[in-house]
């Protein structure tokens, strides 16, 4: 078989003008300049097919490759504001950044895209407030600080972008949102601003709603998703299922006016819904609206400029619980946290109670007696020993 026989110009004369097959092509390039580069029939890049003859394997720079595909995945997602995206991605690549860097930014487009679609806001709609929340719940799904710092620079690059189309306005990039480093965290709210906070709430779902988020520790991504039949309400606690096939999750438990706040809105609530928690048009509240509630509820308490936010109430709960005398492995277990040293960096001590424990834990060593674990919930143990709510821990604790 020659040669001529063989090319794809004598089984597929018209090939490369079919606008279908173009559509097709990793990359456009014009007919000419992929044949020329291919006419050496040793060439690498061409091999042979007993139906077809001859062909050119066309392969795309990496580059080009990863602006594909994160552009396919951005299409097929049909997301607010993907078009614009993929826009984005393509002037990336214009601007030969590296693919790594490529692969960044679409990757935080591919988390913040869907994020707006399932809290119902436009990509024209994008405020401050509503970065904040994306970033809150990248934290409480125990987000790495040095990961969230890369996602939210990757982020208001793209956001800049949209600037430079006149998409939002400008003022969105004054006082950008900085992620504070990790030996300053956590942010408990002081005793006297909860109590100032909860007063200012009347609403009787967004009174529940956040007493539960204080009482519990439990993250807001967690209870957003809660369902009433997962709630106890005689032994007032609640289960939180993480996998639907197995069931495994964690158990959490509230307070005597959580249980209250609940009551009220249960009292009310569409008994239909499935959700706990639910807006007019959604079977479950989304982010930004819970977001939206605290914010609000900050704002009439006088609290604002204070760094306080939904993510505050899980940091409060664990600094409360401990310097009450919470063991540290158990307040590990109700955060739901793999390592306990996420546990340390979410609750701190206080100075009253680190002087406190020391001079009981030297009364008990001058006395030669032995030390018993008296703070152990012994009922809360029995219950984070159940095979079936619980795994075994990730990492063993140093002695």
């Amino acid at each position: 078989m020659t040669m001529q026989l063989c090319s794809l110009n004598s089984y597929y004369q018209d090939y490369w003008a079919d606008e279908n097959q173009q559509e097709h092509w990793p990359v456009s390039f014009q007919p000419s300049e992929r044949f020329n580069a291919s006419k050496n029939p040793s060439h690498p890049e061409i091999t042979f097919s007993p139906l077809h003859g001859i062909m050119e394997v066309w392969h795309p720079s990496k580059k080009r490759a990863v602006v594909d595909r994160f552009s396919d995945r951005l299409k097929k997602s049909q997301c607010t504001g993907a078009q614009l995206a993929i826009d984005y991605l393509h002037e990336k690549y214009s601007q030969n950044l590296a693919a790594a860097t490529i692969a960044s930014a679409g990757g935080t487009l591919l988390s913040f895209l869907p994020f707006l679609a399932e809290s119902e806001v436009d990509i024209h709609q994008v405020t401050k407030q509503i970065i904040g929340g994306y970033i809150e719940r990248d934290q409480d799904n125990g987000l790495k600080t040095g990961a969230i710092r890369t996602k939210l620079c990757a982020l208001y690059t793209f956001i800049g972008f949209l600037v430079d189309h006149e998409i939002l306005p400008y003022e969105i990039l004054h006082k950008k949102i900085r992620i504070t480093p990790e030996g300053l965290l956590p942010k408990a709210i002081p005793a006297q601003d909860i109590k100032s906070l909860l007063a200012v709430i009347d609403n009787i779902r967004d009174r529940a709603l956040i007493l539960l988020l204080l009482r519990t520790g439990i993250r807001i991504g967690e209870l957003l998703n809660v369902a009433v039949s997962d709630i106890n309400l005689p032994e007032r606690k609640i289960l939180l299922y993480l996998g639907e096939k197995n069931y495994q999750g964690r158990i959490v438990y509230y307070s005597a006016d959580a249980e209250k706040a609940l009551k009220d809105w249960l009292d009310i609530r569409d008994t239909n819904r499935r959700y706990l928690f639910y807006s007019r048009t959604r079977q479950n509240i989304s982010y930004v609206a819970a977001w939206t509630v605290m914010k609000q509820a900050i704002e009439a308490a006088g609290l604002s400029g204070r760094g306080y936010s939904l993510h505050s109430l899980r940091h409060t709960f664990a600094t409360d619980m401990l310097n009450a005398g919470l063991r540290l492995e158990v307040l590990q277990q109700l955060l739901g946290h793999r390592s306990i040293e996420i546990t340390r960096r979410y609750a701190r001590m206080s100075d009253t109670t680190r002087e406190v424990e020391y001079f009981k834990a030297m009364a008990t060593i001058e006395k030669g007696d032995t030390h018993e674990p008296h703070r152990i919930n012994s009922e809360l143990q029995e219950v984070f020993e159940e095979k079936k709510l619980i795994g075994t821990y990730n990492k063993k604790l140093s002695s």
